[in-house]
C-alpha cells in the first residue's frame, strides 16, 4: 500500500502550471490539514450560558474530504491528489469549537454530539468554500461564506443570524498555497462568528430558560420576570 503524504498547510507544496494540471481524482495523493490557529485570548467577562455547535450544513457538493474548486465558466471541481483528513463539515465545525475555546470567555461549549446540555445552539451553513479560477492558469481567490444562526436550545427559536464572508488570494497556483488561503480565510470567519455570538446570546438569569431572555434585558430584570412567572417554551 502506497503511504499518502500529510501536509500542514504551512508546508510548501510543488507548484502546477496550469489549473487543468491540479484537476484529478484524489487516490494516491497528499492530506492537507485545515487547523486554524486563533489569537490569544479575547479580553471579555465570561458568559453565563453554554452552547452546543451543531454540524455544519453543507451542500453536497461541498460535503467532502475534496479540496473544491471553480473553474472559470462556474463549473464545480476538486483538486487532483489532495484530500482533508475528514469532511468539510467536521473540519469547520472544529474550528468553531477551537475559536471559542480560544477565546477564554466561555467555559461550557461542545459539539452537539458531546453537549449534555445546552442554552443556545448554533447552526452554520457553509455556503462556499472553495478556490475560485478567472482563468486556467491564473493566480485563484478563495472563498470562506458562512452563514451562522444562534439559536435557543429548547424549541429552536432563532435569536440571531448573520452571514460571515472572507475572500483572500492564494500566494501561487498550487494546492497548498490554496489550501493556506482557505485556512486563514476559515480564521478571520471563525473569529468573527464568535464575538458576534458571544455579543448576540442574551445572558441566562439562574433558574431560567433562555426562551425567555432577550438581548441587552439585565439580570435583575431576568430574576423579575421569572418570578412573576414568565414561562418558557418548551
Amino acid at each position: 500500500m502506497i503511504a499518502r503524504r500529510i501536509f500542514l498547510v504551512t508546508a510548501a507544496a510543488a507548484a502546477l502550471s496550469a489549473c487543468g494540471g491540479l484537476i484529478g481524482p484524489p487516490e494516491d495523493g497528499s492530506m492537507y490539514v485545515i487547523r486554524p490557529v486563533f489569537p490569544p485570548a479575547a479580553t471579555g467577562a465570561k458568559v453565563n450560558w453554554s452552547l452546543a455547535i451543531l454540524r455544519p450544513d453543507v451542500p453536497g457538493g461541498l460535503d467532502s474530504n475534496r479540496v473544491s474548486l471553480v473553474q472559470p465558466d462556474g463549473t464545480m471541481d476538486y483538486f487532483a491528489k489532495a484530500t482533508y483528513p475528514d469532511r468539510l463539515p467536521e473540519s469547520v465545525q472544529r474550528a468553531l469549537l477551537d475559536g471559542f475555546e480560544a477565546s477564554g470567555r466561555i467555559d461550557a461549549v461542545a459539539r452537539e454530539e458531546a453537549a449534555l446540555h445546552s442554552d443556545y445552539n448554533l447552526l452554520v451553513e457553509v455556503k462556499d468554500f472553495a478556490a475560485h479560477y478567472a482563468a486556467p492558469d491564473g493566480i485563484p481567490t478563495v472563498t470562506v461564506n458562512l452563514m451562522a444562526r444562534l439559536t435557543t436550545a429548547h424549541g429552536r427559536k432563532i435569536l440571531a443570524s448573520k452571514p460571515f464572508v472572507v475572500n483572500g488570494t492564494a500566494s501561487v497556483n498550487n494546492t497548498g498555497a490554496v489550501v493556506a488561503a482557505l485556512q486563514q480565510a476559515l480564521a478571520t470567519a471563525v473569529t468573527d462568528i464568535v464575538a458576534w455570538t458571544l455579543e448576540s446570546a442574551p445572558a441566562v438569569a439562574p433558574g431560567q430558560s433562555p426562551e425567555t431572555a432577550s438581548p441587552g434585558k439585565p439580570a435583575e430584570q431576568l430574576l423579575h420576570d421569572v418570578s412573576r412567572g414568565k414561562k418558557s417554551s418548551q
